[in-house]
């Protein structure tokens, strides 16, 4: 599908003809295939409250992905608007304006688009909040005659409801002036309809199936005009699109609201445009400032004194909150994009990564625990122990998760219901750990919880050190980074146990923790290896010799393992195993800067995942990565310049030039992507800005606010103490 926005525009009320019958049947269906939008969202926001089950994105100048009732399903490509002089010319806002991105107010997630058409002939002002009351989103719209000419203005709305764009139907409700639409397919259990409506009216409307005759936008195209108006019964890939009254200078709401079927999606938006954009911003806002100013921690001293700082770190810790869904609360998802979606089918639910993943999860509450938020941290560790954890053999995506284990992911409603595709594959033995350490550090350390994570404890200590799947989510075998999360988990759990009077289990965990510490330098540390002087930790060991010559394939060729570079390693000092100047630590360095470190012309430094990483654009064209074309190259994630930040604060150093770093990887809108340009602009792509996989990603944002917080304390405050006390004194 295009990109579409869905708004909600404020102009003087006007009243549909009711003299407008039902439409006929659009012919075309179902329509051309859909896809998602880019993963490079430069704004995002949803209301406070628990009641408004709505959020939305941005991307390109228009609105993106919009997701109701839950934080993991998509129910809009995109929506924008269409401007043309009725003879001329056809302009689609997102192709043929420039984007600047602007908050209103830096302590709430409100948002301001101003679109400027590169013709100079007009300006569209776009202003973005959800109604705290209810399921609607709002969109102030200001346009803007630049030249004095006439204009047409349509808005072109691509809804891919209930997670997918294969089965909508859609017609007009002259009795409420709203374009409504719906998918008959229930997604997790519940329907899901939309409701178009503008403060100032359509004065003329249609529903089509996309790329087809009757796609309203290639009848804008050929004709400077809408000429047909139909309704789309038969089910596939619709579009709507609808006149908007203007003139040289206009100002309206657009309310797009959502329900379980299209009378309540319509009653939504009709009541948020009769309370108006000004009270639903007023509240909007309100709720954003109460919760900044409810957190324990205040602004860290490390940002406050710096604008896109401080608008970075404030913009985070709101991403981390506005995360969380709002029915199975805890649950945080980890972006609100599908990295690449714009190459992504988009016909039928594509969870992208608005799912849960629990090594996510943690990154997120940790960096809330830093902020003051105990109380989200708090129902995260819940959520992940109530919901995630697997108690009884479970039929994962070709394998089968055993009790104690946690999946790759889930939805946002946990294993209970899931398919196995929802659980993916494979387990990730550092997310079972890092469940361990959130419940220590937010005290689940009842008799209750202890049961659930004597569960766990069993089964790390069991079938531990060797992980299937490591951090990076693409090779089983032992991992520093994975070890370093399964010691730190045990040694929790540990203490745990004791408080609960199982003493036995106790000194099992700790046994075996120390034993897997000091087994592991042997098991990863080379002293064959291609780079620098050869003794650095590997990545991940297949076995436990780390200078034999065991080949693994990746996208670009077959290596031996010995020569394959990440900085997982720093998990050991982050967690409190091993202290700084661990003399392997610090003998890794040089081959981990030499290899995966990359410098923007402005001074910012960021790290590749690995050498070899394909995980990104290809460099052939720069396409996305689920398009497999040539040459995919993994670029910088601006998270490693926060880890490694967190490693300098260890060693006694500073590590502002590493938070800074991760501010300048953000976007307009101050959001952090999962991956930044590594090299000279090319393809649309700016060195060291984000790329199209995935901004904001929540584990960046959770990683920024950690590191913030730990400059101003002088340390790594995610370290915990319990594992320092034990192995650092």
């Amino acid at each position: 599908m295009r990109v579409m926005i869905a708004l909600v525009l404020i102009l003087p009320l006007f009243a549909p003809s009711s003299a407008w019958a039902a439409a006929p049947e659009a012919p075309g269906a179902p329509g051309g295939g859909s896809s998602w939008t880019t993963g490079d969202k430069s704004a995002l926001g949803t209301a406070t409250t628990t009641g408004s089950k709505v959020w939305f994105t941005v991307a390109k100048g228009v609105t993106s992905e919009v997701f109701y009732p839950r934080a993991d399903v998509a129910n809009v490509q995109d929506m924008q608007y269409v401007v043309t002089d009725g003879s001329s010319f056809v302009d689609l806002e997102r192709d043929a304006t420039t984007h600047a991105v602007s908050m209103p107010d830096e302590k709430a997630l409100e948002y301001t688009v101003t679109n400027t058409a590169r013709s100079g002939r007009y300006r569209i002002t776009n202003t973005y909040v959800t109604d705290p009351a209810r399921s609607t989103l709002l969109v102030r719209t200001r346009f803007q005659s630049l030249d004095g000419g006439p204009y047409q203005l349509y808005v072109l709305y691509n809804p891919s409801l209930a997670g997918g764009g294969g089965s909508d139907t859609g017609a007009w409700d002259a009795a409420n002036g709203a374009l409504v639409a719906s998918d008959p397919q229930p997604v997790f259990g519940g329907t899901v309809a939309s409701a178009l409506k503008s403060s100032a009216g359509f004065t003329r409307r249609s529903t089509g199936y996309s790329a087809t005759a009757s796609d309203g936008y290639r009848d804008l195209q050929a004709n400077k005009r809408l000429t047909a108006e139909y309704d789309a019964t038969s089910g596939g890939n619709i579009v709507q699109t609808a006149q908007i009254p203007i003139s040289g200078d206009s100002t309206f709401t657009l309310a797009l609201g959502f329900g379980p079927d299209r009378a309540a999606a319509t009653a939504s938006a009709g009541a948020s445009l009769n309370s108006g954009f000004a009270a639903a911003e007023t509240s909007y806002r309100t709720g954003w400032h109460g919760y900044l100013d409810g957190l324990a921690k205040p602004v860290p001293a490390s940002v406050s004194g710096d604008t896109k700082r401080r608008r970075t770190y404030n913009v985070s810790v709101m991403g981390l909150h506005a995360a969380e869904d709002k029915t199975f609360r805890g649950a945080n998802v980890a972006s609100l994009s599908t990295p690449w979606g714009d190459y992504v089918n988009g016909d039928a639910l594509n969870d992208g990564y608005h799912r849960v993943w629990g090594r996510d999860l943690y990154q997120q509450a940790t960096a809330l625990l830093a902020a003051g938020d105990t109380a989200q941290a708090g129902r995260m560790a819940r959520w992940l122990w109530d919901r995630q954890q697997i108690t009884a053999w479970t039929q994962g995506d070709g394998v089968w998760y055993g009790p104690g284990s946690f999946p790759r992911y889930s939805p946002v409603s946990g294993v209970g219901g899931a398919t196995p595709q929802q659980l993916g594959c494979c387990e990730q033995l550092d997310q079972d750990a890092f469940a361990i350490v959130l419940a220590w550090q937010t005290g689940l350390t009842g008799a209750a919880d202890w049961n659930k994570i004597k569960l766990t404890a069993d089964h790390i200590a069991r079938v531990g050190p060797r992980t299937p799947g490591e951090r990076w989510e693409e090779q089983d075998g032992i991992s520093p980074s994975t070890v370093a999360a399964e010691i730190a988990g045990l040694v929790c759990a540990a203490d745990i146990a004791r408080r609960n009077g199982d003493t036995a289990s106790a000194a099992r965990y700790e046994s075996t923790a120390d034993s897997w510490r000091d087994g592991l330098d042997g098991w990863t540390f080379t002293t064959t290896g291609y780079f620098g002087d050869r003794q650095y930790y590997e990545r991940i060991e297949h076995g436990t010799d780390p200078n034999d010559t065991h080949a693994r394939t990746f996208h670009d060729g077959t290596w031996w393992e010995r020569d394959i570079v990440d900085g997982g390693f720093l998990e050991l000092v982050r967690l409190g195993i091993r202290p700084a100047s661990h003399p392997k630590v610090t003998a890794s360095l040089p081959e981990l800067d030499g290899v995966d470190s990359v410098t923007t012309p402005g001074g910012a430094v960021y790290w590749h995942r690995y050498n070899h990483d394909s995980y990104g654009e290809s460099q052939d064209d720069g396409t996305g990565w689920p398009a497999n074309h040539g040459r995919l190259t993994g670029r910088v994630w601006p998270l490693l310049s926060g880890e490694r930040g967190e490693y300098e604060l260890a060693a006694g150093r500073p590590a502002n030039s590493h938070l800074q770093a991760m501010a300048d990887s953000a976007d307009q809108g101050y959001l952090i992507p999962e991956q930044a340009w590594d090299r000279a602009d090319q393809f649309g792509f700016v060195f060291g800005k984000p790329t199209g996989s995935a901004a904001p990603l929540a584990w960046a944002q959770g990683q920024y606010v950690r590191l913030a917080q730990s400059i101003t304390a002088g340390r790594p405050v995610e370290t915990p103490l319990v594992v320092a006390d034990r192995y650092l004194g």
